[in-house]
């Protein structure tokens, strides 16, 4: 490999300091006569010089480095939100570091990691962060916001759909469909977005004195969601309504259905949540609470920016309501 051309290099083949090429590449513009500037970047044209921007960054101790910390993502929601939040800060000349969450590894395994690489920022997304490493990101100064998660008694920021209140409108529609024999195919236990909407949905059914229903273990997948909903057609009991935790798990809960011979929603109504592109596709027309991606990207960034700016800020919590969308995938009975 040819080796890296260094600022010291370029000096002395121009014939001028090193102070002097940094001030030529500094994004602040100092000023350096014309003919000077000139000589330095044909020097560094020649040589095949660019600027170590990183280093440049780190020296005025920002690095304009947002860290996005993502996990599952295989669900197509995720890599649809990450499109956006990268799109938003290019727009704001903010450069994006992705680190990725294995299967079965924890946020906390790669964190002190993550936080080597001196980013001004941290959003976490699609991973659960416990508190006693929430604290620790809040102990190094690296301002940190929860994006689409929760975590209880913790000093980091949050933005979340208000997944309760979208647990409620599923279970308020399906009781206004006429459903009465309905499963809640739950995602994994430990994330706040199961959780919230599970409760959202089981306490108002149990504010209308309804108490027959049923609920089946899943974990946010195409897989999980197409064996579990095998699992209850073949069994004694068939459902009138799945309520999917989220939409990948119901496309997969749809075409399980389909598989065994019955029609979504003649037979069966199958409902989701996030709203991901393929939830409007013909062949699931599906029936889902959107998440309003944008607007809980514009709160993460508004965040964002007021903790960089005002480092001792208090942590703010920010729930944005969701959007039932009513397609075909729900029959009235």
């Amino acid at each position: 490999m040819p080796k890296r051309i260094t600022s010291i290099e370029v000096a002395q083949h121009a014939g001028v300091s090193q102070s002097t090429v940094s001030r030529v590449f500094s994004e602040d513009s100092p000023n350096v006569a014309e003919k000077t500037r000139n000589r330095v970047l044909k020097a560094a044209h020649e040589l095949g010089y660019r600027p170590n921007v990183i280093a440049r960054m780190m020296s005025r101790r920002e690095t304009n480095i947002i860290g996005i910390v993502m996990a599952n993502m295989t669900s197509p929601f995720y890599p649809y939100v990450l499109d956006k939040f990268l799109q938003r800060f290019q727009a704001l000349d903010k450069q994006v570091l992705l680190f990725t969450v294995a299967q079965g590894q924890l946020v906390d395994d790669i964190l002190p990691l993550v936080l080597q690489y001196q980013v001004d920022a941290l959003i976490i997304t699609s991973a659960t962060l416990s508190s006693d490493m929430a604290d620790e990101c809040a102990r190094t100064g690296t301002p940190v916001i929860l994006f689409n998660r929760t975590v209880s008694d913790s000093h980091v920021s949050a933005v979340c759909a208000d997944n309760v209140k979208g647990g409620r409108m599923i279970a308020e529609y399906l009781i206004k469909t006429g459903h009465q024999h309905i499963v809640y195919m739950a995602g994994p236990a430990n994330t706040s977005t199961n959780n919230d909407r599970e409760q959202g949905f089981k306490t108002y059914l149990r504010e209308q004195g309804i108490r027959d229903w049923m609920r089946v273990q899943a974990d946010y997948t195409y897989e999980s969601g197409y064996a579990v909903a095998t699992e209850l057609m073949q069994s004694d009991t068939t459902p009138d309504a799945i309520f999917c935790a989220n939409d990948i798990m119901a496309v997969g809960a749809i075409d399980a259905i389909r598989a065994q011979g019955l029609q979504v929603p003649d037979d069966i109504s199958v409902i989701g949540f996030d709203d991901i592109p393929m939830a409007s596709w013909g062949a699931y027309n599906l029936t889902t609470v959107s998440q309003d991606v944008k607007m809980m990207i514009d709160k993460t960034i508004t965040i964002l920016q007021q903790k960089l700016d005002q480092p001792d800020s208090q942590p703010a919590v920010e729930l944005v309501e969701g959007q039932l969308i009513i397609r075909g995938s729900v029959k009235s009975r």
